[in-house]
């Protein structure tokens, strides 16, 4: 031990350092999904439904920890598709419309809209690596 510290001091600390480790963390997170449109049950038609391209959107809420992994994979699929696919999220908790209307249960959800619809079996739940979710686009016919 460094003289005139003790453990106790060194737990004030770590709890510090980690608080400040942790709101950076999330003040980068807060910067990522600012680069994906966030829409709403106000939104959802004009945004999702009346778009001319395939869309994927990704239902998520503050709280949940796999969504905020998933945040991180949807900006870099946002770059890579470019204008081949719109790429929306909504959050759960404000919009219980949209949650309540295409059967959200579990978070994140990830649903693919083309033509107006929902497309037929593209509801998937949980998390999702990128290579997977490329994949899984892919099964729709939406490449890069």
């Amino acid at each position: 031990l460094i003289p005139g510290l003790t453990r106790s001091s060194f737990s004030r600390f770590d709890s510090i350092f980690f608080s400040k480790r942790f709101q950076q963390s999330r003040s980068r997170l807060e910067v990522l999904m600012g680069n994906v449109l966030e829409v709403t049950d106000a939104t959802f038609e004009e945004e999702v439904l009346k778009s001319d391209v395939p869309v994927l959107v990704d239902y998520w809420a503050t709280w949940c920890g796999p969504c905020k992994l998933a945040t991180i994979v949807v900006e870099q699929l946002k770059v890579e598709y470019g204008d081949k696919l719109k790429i929306v999220k909504i959050e759960t908790d404000p919009n219980p419309e949209c949650v309540d209307k295409y059967s959200v249960y579990g978070l994140p959800t990830f649903m693919i809209f083309k033509d107006g619809e929902l497309i037929p079996g593209s509801h998937r739940e949980g998390a999702i690596t990128k290579a997977k979710l490329v994949e899984w686009l892919a099964e729709y016919s939406i490449t890069m």
